[in-house]
């Protein structure tokens, strides 16, 4: 069933509206985000989400609220590796804790930008060229080996990153942080400060992440309105389920294991999709069924490395 332009016009302004909400009212002024306060937002943000959802099953029908539910999942899964590559840049930035909400804002608006043209050219592609799905198949079956087989704890490296690089060649950058500015002014000449590169790290990020998640979506569901509220709704809830698990990411070292497997039984389920369809409320048991053990895995048996780093307070800002 095809939506509505006016569905597609009021759902983004009503996610204006909220964004608006959050920056200008809730967080008008720049401080840390204490674990409560990140708690009470992801509470917020995922009954929001519910919500949304039950919503679909009143104006769809069961089929798309199941696969809302299972792309909204999926994506919130896979956004928590996200999150342990943001803490990496962080640290190496030593972005002060009170600036990080605002980095992961503006992140997190982009991000939605570029989902967003990545969800219709995908939608589009394979309604066009059906063989593409197998080719997304076999791309996130390799993601979820390769993912499997890497250590999870890789290191930043700006220099590596070519928009970083560029903008570093091409704009002047200050050598230290001026308050929650991206950009200031010195004698007539703008300059970039280190926080406008740690966004610009952030976003390049997403968009590589944005490859892995984006054809597990579209395998679950080929509607752009499902497939693109589910990623909305998992990113918008990004900011503050980094607050409220950044203390306590590693403990969840056997997850990484858990989404490796998701991918690879997405993309199985996509290359079988002519020959099998799989039933969706089979397909959310296997999802949240990986989740549930490779987080139970992790808490029983702990990881014994040293904990990561505690992030620089204010007081490191020069």
């Amino acid at each position: 069933m095809e939506t509505n332009i006016y569905f597609w016009v009021g759902f983004n302004a009503f996610v204006v509206a909220l964004l608006a909400l959050d920056l200008f009212v809730f967080h008008r002024k720049t401080h840390v985000v204490k674990i409560k306060e990140a708690l009470l937002w992801s509470a917020f943000w995922v009954l929001l989400s519910l919500a949304f959802n039950v919503g679909i099953y009143y104006w769809k029908g069961s089929g798309p609220a199941l696969e809302f539910l299972t792309a909204y999942l999926i994506e919130k899964s896979l956004s928590v590796d996200n999150l342990f590559v943001f803490i990496l840049i962080f640290n190496f930035f030593q972005v002060p804790a009170a600036f990080q909400h605002k980095i992961l804002f503006w992140g997190v608006l982009g991000a939605l930008f570029f989902r967003g043209v990545f969800i219709l050219a995908g939608v589009a592609l394979l309604a066009k060229f059906h063989f593409i799905i197998y080719i997304l198949g076999a791309f996130l079956i390799f993601t979820g080996a390769k993912m499997a087989f890497s250590s999870g704890d890789e290191e930043i490296d700006p220099d590596s990153n070519p928009i970083l690089k560029f903008v570093s060649r091409y704009m002047p950058v200050t050598k230290r942080h001026y308050g929650d500015k991206f950009f200031v002014k010195i004698d007539k000449t703008l300059f970039a400060t280190p926080l406008f590169l740690v966004l610009v790290m952030v976003e390049t990020t997403d968009v590589v992440f944005a490859a892995d998640s984006i054809p597990a979506i579209l395998a679950i569901s080929k509607d752009p309105f499902i497939v693109y509220t589910s990623n909305v709704f998992a990113l918008l809830g990004l900011r503050a389920l980094y607050f409220a698990l950044a203390g306590i990411m590693q403990l969840f070292h056997y997850l990484h294991y858990g989404l490796s497997l998701i991918l690879v039984f997405i993309g199985i389920k996509l290359v079988l999709s002519d020959i099998y369809h799989m039933n969706m409320v089979v397909a959310l048991t296997v999802v949240a069924f990986i989740l549930t053990v490779s987080v139970i895995l992790s808490l029983v048996f702990p990881k014994k490395d040293k904990p990561t780093m505690p992030f620089p307070d204010e007081e490191g800002v020069e």
